[in-house]
């Protein structure tokens, strides 16, 4: 009973309500306390401690792709970590042994360009500079931001091996590196040949096609005119074949024309102007243009005719308003004859240029070609087969050799009869402008029947953003369609055989059909470029690199002995790719000394070198044939680095480094825009995490849908920040609400009441959901899954609901106890569900709990009954979850309307057509409302009123016992006087 002399009006219960405390700040602070976690989890070697304690278990290999060491990580960089250490995270919390080897590339072109820069800064020439000085230098640049990007990805909460990553400039990696490629040299899949790759003028080097991207540009188009002076067809003599392109450079070096035999042709002429603006029609008809294209035929493809009059109308226009603004020209062409391509066979045309003699004055036969369309252009090709593949292989085909007239540097050679001398590169816009030296002479010999701007996407170096071009050098490859042994030997990874076996492309495209691609679409994607590829160029004209470490004769063969194979590796071993440079080659030449042997001193492809790193990172540590259960990296590694490493390990292992291959989008701005520091729209993750946490960017990877490219800018982390305030306030309650909770206060599962039991269903539903997810790599559905379970099922509906017991049930009350016992059950599970995303703040809230139990990240995925599945239970209360929400919505108004001041005053009557499968007194407990009312309708109805009852002083109820406001109910008298 309460005091006498404490009236209803004048005792405050407070101080008997049981409310939840804890230490758990509602204000996360992540910035500051991140840190500290991270000196925690370093000062207490959690990523050792749990390889030990995880030895022996199933192991699941995450194969860290290497980033570039030259420069502060981006976004990109961020997403791709964080991204990796989620799922390496996942797969330890399920109990398996989750190594995760972070690396880095330390060598090619992005990290020889940025010192090459310090030497143009100070207007030095990096080529007078020594090799060995040259190659200490970018040794020592890539060391340091391997050293600064280790310490920006660990700030991103990413666990790994941090004292020992793998490196490509380490000598154990590049001994290993220059051993992959003897292999595929052993094999005779390496090959020297002159081939028009990608170069870049500007670096001087071939580069991969991954190293080049597509940007749009305005080309010059031209129309150039080929005078035929041979052919089967007597009407075509005299006649003039029209070529168009986008790359006026390549005219000096043209050697045929290219037709296709299924297309349909026209020999033309003109028939017609029409000149506006200007003078008589008579009097235009003289001026010199108009005399110039009025006397000739052409012959183009039939369907391109009337293209081809619209580009000459509009230059005839261009260069008449020279003289006369306002002037327009249309030019019209009348068929004098039809023929299809096999007709052109035997013709032959002459270069414009023929009267400076020599190359320029040899026949320009017509070829066959099958590359030729009607798409664009005028259905016949110019060939140039030092600028192009297609025009490579078809003059091979008839005996026709490139010149090599353009240099490394992207100039004419001095000596070439028309262009020699020349400062300009090919790829300077003056060169191919329609007043440049091209244009003008071509102009001169009556032979440019047209130019004009043309918009259209166009190769650049990723690196220097410079226009690359094809040029034919001597390079060395490796072949995609030689066949290869037949069998590859387990041991070493050698072949035996004959040399009869599949190609390198068949066993990759095997191969792609046997990976696990994630997404299933992204098999297609790498299925039709391997499929398609050229073969595989693999020489660099750079210095900082490993060197394709061969001896080479006079005509160009390569000495294949595996003894002196192996003592090159053994060099390597022992000094790194630099003993190369330094070697005594007769000591490495052994008996082969003296016979006119000499060293390459090109450097293989650096896409060569990350395609390696499966040899000498996961078999090097985890036993020969090991290979990884992921690669995971941006959808561009399609043509990158899944794709060497594809071909790399199919070239020597037949089959993928690899059992499955994730890729994900790009991180785009706010509204959707690449990132660019011209647009000024760069989000820099690193002022992310010091002004809101790791945490923060972490969930936001998480949250995103990131198998398609994905928005971030302050809205967006607005909304993250959002989520994650709710589930931290989720955590906090639970701290709270189970202070001072030990084993004496357990309940079973099946002494529960019912509401316990719905939301120990709700928990093992969630289980099955998230690790569904986790297997299946979405962590997109993992953390909406989580966040709505924490927000809908617990915040909003169990917390609701069962808060009045847990202030003022009574400590041994069952349904308290229950409720607990849930809590703690429910915190065990949650707190480790979120580990993987929420790395710092879960180990907070562990800490909070269990200051001496350890790192949350050394526990495991938590043991959810599967007997707690209770459909038929389920189905009663979401049918009781609707029927809340339906009371919830007519009492909302009456509060705001302030009708009611809490939905405890509410009495509320439902009319239904099937009675819910709970008390009166148990829903008023579930609507949290003073009493509920039923009665049986044709359909559900819901009518809220005010009660007429008084207000418990204790737990602010409204009953029927209480006599007057301030009173005690009978359960917080129990609770308060026993």
């Amino acid at each position: 009973m309460a005091d006498e002399t404490d009236t209803p009006q004048q005792r405050d219960w407070r101080d008997t309500v049981f409310l939840p405390k804890t230490d758990f700040p509602m204000k996360a602070g992540l910035a500051a306390k991140e840190p500290a976690i991270l000196a925690k989890w370093q000062s207490e070697d959690l990523y050792g401690t749990l390889r030990k304690q995880r030895a022996g278990r199933e192991r699941f290999i995450l194969h860290d792709g290497p980033p570039y060491a030259n420069g502060d990580i981006h976004m990109g960089h961020a997403m791709n970590k964080v991204l990796k250490d989620i799922i390496v995270r996942s797969q330890t919390l399920m109990g398996k042994d989750a190594p995760y080897v972070p690396g880095w590339d330390c060598h090619g072109l992005p990290i020889e360009w940025k010192v090459e820069e310090a030497y143009r800064a100070k207007k030095q020439n990096k080529d007078e500079v020594p090799v060995a000085q040259f190659r200490a230098e970018c040794r020592a640049y890539a060391d340091k931001w391997v050293d600064t990007q280790r310490e920006q990805f660990k700030r991103l909460g990413v666990m790994g091996d941090w004292a020992d990553p793998y490196l490509t400039m380490k000598f154990d990696a590049e001994a290993a590196i220059v051993g992959e490629i003897l292999k595929f040299a052993e094999t005779g899949q390496v090959y020297r040949g002159a081939k028009p790759v990608m170069w870049s003028p500007v670096e001087k080097t071939a580069l991969a096609e991954a190293e080049v991207e597509y940007e749009d540009i305005t080309s010059t188009q031209i129309d150039v005119a080929f005078e035929i002076v041979e052919s089967a067809i007597p009407e075509l003599v005299g006649a003039y074949a029209v070529i168009w392109t986008t790359t006026p450079w390549t005219i000096p070096v043209n050697q045929a024309l290219a037709y296709g035999s299924d297309v349909e042709y026209s020999l033309l002429r003109t028939s017609s102007w029409s000149v506006q603006g200007w003078g008589s029609q008579e009097e235009a008809s003289q001026h010199p243009i108009a005399r110039s294209m009025g006397n000739r035929h052409f012959l183009i493809a039939s369907d391109l005719k009337g293209a081809f009059e619209k580009r000459v109308s509009a230059a005839l226009t261009a260069a008449l308003q020279v003289e006369h603004p306002g002037s327009t020209v249309i030019f019209q062409t009348g068929e004098l004859k039809r023929l299809s391509g096999a007709d052109l066979a035997g013709t032959i045309a002459r270069h414009p240029m023929h009267e400076k003699g020599g190359f320029f004055a040899k026949p320009r036969p017509f070829l066959p070609g099958d590359f030729v369309t009607t798409d664009a252009g005028t259905g016949l090709v110019h060939m140039s087969p030092d600028h192009g593949e297609d025009d490579f292989l078809l003059c091979k085909a008839n005996g026709i050799d490139p010149v090599f007239a353009v240099e490394g540097d992207g100039r004419y050679r001095a000596d070439w009869a028309w262009m020699g001398g020349n400062p300009l590169s090919v790829i300077n816009p003056k060169l191919n402008a329609p007043e440049g030296p091209i244009c003008s002479d071509l102009r001169e010999v009556g032979a440019l029947l047209a130019s004009g701007s043309f918009q259209h996407s166009y190769p650049h170096s990723w690196r220097s953003k410079a226009k690359v071009i094809f040029r034919c050098t001597p390079q060395w490859f490796i072949a995609m369609d030689k066949p290869i042994a037949a069998e590859i030997d387990a041991a070493d990874g050698r072949t035996g055989g004959s040399g009869n076996g599949p190609t390198l492309r068949e066993l990759a495209m095997d191969a792609i059909e046997q990976t696990r691609w994630v997404p299933e679409k992204s098999r297609n994607r790498i299925g039709a470029m391997v499929s398609g590829r050229p073969d595989w160029v693999i020489s660099r004209q750079r210095a900082w690199g490993v060197p394709i470490a061969l001896y080479v004769d006079k005509d160009g063969r390569y000495l294949n002995d595996k003894a002196v194979n192996a003592r090159i590796v053994e060099a390597f071993k022992a000094g790194g790719a630099d003993a190369w440079f330094t070697a005594d080659h007769d000591q490495l030449l052994g008996d082969h000394a003296g016979k006119g042997w000499e060293p390459v001193n090109d450097i293989l492809d650096v896409w060569f070198d990350s395609g390696s790193t499966h040899a000498f990172t996961i078999e090097a540590r985890y036993g020969e044939g090991v290979r990884a259960n992921l690669y995971l990296e941006g959808s561009d590694q399609h043509r990158g680095w899944f794709q060497s490493s594809l071909l790399e390990s199919c070239g020597t292992r037949g089959r993928a480094p690899y059992e499955a291959v994730l890729t994900h989008g790009f991180a785009l701005d706010g509204q959707g825009r690449k990132m660019s520091k011209s647009l000024g729209n760069v989000v820099d993750p690193l002022k992310i995490i010091n002004e809101s946490g790791a945490d923060i960017l972490r969930l936001w990877v998480a949250s995103t849908d990131y198998f398609e490219d994905v928005r971030i800018g302050k809205e967006v982390l607005a909304g993250t920040s959002d989520a994650y305030r709710k589930l931290r306030n989720t955590f906090r309650y639970m701290l709270g609400a189970l202070d001072g909770f030990d084993e004496a206060e357990r309940v079973a599962a099946s002494e529960m009441p019912e509401l316990e039991r719905y939301v120990l269903h709700l928990l093992a539903r969630l289980d099955a959901e998230l690790k569904s997810a986790a297997d299946a790599f979405e962590f997109n559905r993992y953390a909406r899954a989580l966040t709505d379970f924490a927000n809908a099922d617990l915040s909003a509906f169990f917390f609701d609901i069962r808060k009045d017991v847990l202030y003022c049930d009574a400590p041994g009350s069952i349904t308290r106890r229950a409720y607990r016992t849930t809590l703690d059950i429910l915190f065990h599970a949650l707190v480790r569900y979120a580990a993987p995303i929420l790395c710092f703040t879960a180990e907070e809230v562990w800490g909070t709990r269990y200051p001496d139990a350890g790192s949350v990240h050394l526990t495991e995925w938590p043991q959810v009954d599967g007997l707690w599945m209770d459909e038929g239970l389920a189905a009663n209360w979401e049918d009781l979850r609707r029927l809340r929400l339906a009371v919830s919505a007519e009492i909302e108004p009456k509060r705001k309307a302030k009708e009611i001041c809490s939905s405890l005053e509410a009495k509320v009557a439902i009319g239904t057509p099937q009675r819910p499968a709970a008390t009166p007194s148990e829903l008023a407990e579930l609507f949290i409302v003073s009493d509920v009312q039923l009665e049986t309708t044709d359909s559900t109805t819901v009518a809220v009123t005010i009660t007429d009852w008084a207000k418990c002083g204790r737990c602010w109820r409204y009953l029927p016992e209480v006599t007057e406001d301030g009173a005690l109910c009978d359960r917080c008298e129990g609770a308060v006087h026993g």
